[in-house]
């Protein structure tokens, strides 16, 4: 199982969301190159990032500061946020980034998707946020009324290679994951699955590796100190 230490980039800063909410949110980092040399000295060999102003907003606000990072570092690194277009699907491709996120557009734009997993393959993962387990876009600010179990039963037919999954409700909580969505959704589908969304014990990480999901992805967890970044990289091993 591979572990995603999250960035999420708010006006070129390194903040962390409480349930997704943009006026509830705490900056641990004013540069983000400072987290990235704590990360590597961990062991970590991924990186997650988010553009915040991206998902909000439908653009690259953080385009030049994502670019930073990937040019410091040699990690696996995955990029969500804004992600709209081929254009800009292409765009973090071209500056090294090695799987793109898509969320809103795959929810209102299946054909879209589509074509996009058909061309870029395992360069493309969707994000499925939800919450009461109904589907959250552009942001997390609308509520979709679909089921998201039945959404991913829908894109692993379709073909795509890795869900990421958020449950919204625990997001920057540090109150843990939702360990049973995991299970129901490694029983439903067979694409990879990266678990996102208030990780935050050494046990989850032993669940969700003996559930034999892919990935995680942790956050406010690293920062506040509540989980060591390098004993759960050895773990999840």
């Amino acid at each position: 199982m591979k572990i995603f230490p999250a960035v999420d980039l708010k006006n070129g800063e390194v903040v962390r969301l409480v349930e997704g909410d943009y006026n509830n949110k705490k900056t641990y980092f004013t540069n983000p190159m400072e987290v990235l040399d704590f990360f590597i000295e961990s062991g970590g060999k991924n990186l997650h990032i988010v553009d915040l102003d991206g998902a909000s907003g439908g653009n690259t606000f953080n385009f030049k500061t994502i670019e930073k990072i990937i040019k410091k570092c040699d990690l696996f690194t995955q990029v969500g946020g804004g992600i709209r277009s081929e254009e800009t699907i292409k765009k973090y491709l071209d500056i090294g980034v090695g799987r793109v996120i898509l969320g809103t557009i795959a929810v209102e734009n299946l054909d879209f998707l589509e074509k996009m997993i058909n061309k870029y393959k395992k360069n493309i993962a969707v994000s499925v946020d939800a919450r009461d387990r109904m589907i959250a876009i552009k942001g997390w600010k609308e509520i979709k009324k679909e089921d998201s179990i039945d959404f991913c039963k829908k894109l692993d037919d379709m073909g795509i290679e890795t869900i990421i999954y958020t449950d919204i409700s625990k997001d920057g909580k540090l109150s843990g994951t939702n360990l049973n969505i995991y299970k129901e959704l490694k029983n439903k589908i067979s694409c990879n699955i990266i678990a996102s969304g208030g990780i935050t014990y050494e046990e989850e990480i032993i669940k969700l590796k003996e559930m034999n999901i892919d990935g995680a992805i942790v956050g406010k967890a690293i920062y506040e100190k509540k989980i060591d970044l390098k004993k759960i990289i050895n773990i999840s091993k």
